[in-house]
């Protein structure tokens, strides 16, 4: 209903699509900086500049801890809990990774709350992620596997080669794709919301829909797309 709506409303704007900024030339070639540049320079601006204020108080701690250092460590521990518990002896490993994705994905699914068009809900930003992830996988299935990682292609019988591989092949577009797609439609129904709604009911209703749309779908999906990367990287590992 809300989109036949949108299709007969003119005198409305939903602006929920990805726009140019400038436009430059390089090396023969037309490029845009978009919004989604813009958004990711500010989030991760935002992170460096975080990180480094957490380090000089941690490298100084006080000798009763104050807000932002409380707040450092519960996000230290908790990244920490989060992938020793699922990866085992092996997650000491991964702790960084994890944590630098989990954090950038985070803030990047609410930026919404901040005016922002969430960069994850483009797919140039979650496919680079995702064969981020399919990288690290592969790189320890040969690590670890050696030969196997090859020969496992053709278990538990040869002529399941292409369907094997088709599934390794899928691992970072299955991730991207479930990653892009949560955040988009999310940011789509905003849109409409706020092209379609009162001024009066602006105040209001679309409060509550950010946050189940940015706060709890994008923790929602943070927390899968790194769940889905331990998974992956542990079954390739094994018991080693």
């Amino acid at each position: 209903m809300l989109l036949i709506a949108a299709a007969q409303t003119d005198e409305k704007e939903f602006d929920f699509m990805i726009k140019g900024v400038h436009k430059f030339t390089l090396l023969g070639q037309e490029l845009w900086i978009t919004t989604t540049h813009l958004a990711m320079w500010i989030i991760t601006a935002f992170i460096v500049i975080m990180a480094l204020v957490m380090r000089r108080r941690i490298l100084h701690p006080k000798e009763v801890p104050d807000g932002l250092q409380n707040v450092a460590e519960l996000i230290v521990e908790m990244l920490d809990k989060m992938v020793r518990g699922t990866m085992g002896k092996q997650g000491f490993k991964f702790v960084n990774y994890v944590g630098s994705i989990f954090i950038f994905i985070l803030i990047s699914n609410i930026s919404g709350l901040f005016g922002l068009r969430p960069p994850t809900a483009d797919f140039g930003v979650t496919l680079p992620l995702g064969l981020m992830t399919f990288c690290i996988v592969q790189y320890n299935n040969v690590k670890y596997n050696k030969a196997g990682a090859f020969t496992g292609l053709f278990q538990p019988l040869p002529l399941l080669f292409p369907i094997n591989l088709i599934g390794e092949i899928a691992t970072p577009f299955s991730l991207a794709l479930r990653l892009f797609g949560n955040i988009l439609s999310g940011t789509v129904i905003m849109a409409l919301i706020y092209g379609l709604v009162p001024l009066l009911v602006k105040l209001g209703v679309p409060a509550f829909l950010h946050a189940y749309m940015d706060v709890f779908a994008g923790a929602i999906q943070t927390y899968v797309f790194c769940m889905l990367t331990m998974v992956y990287t542990q079954d390739k590992i094994g018991d080693a």
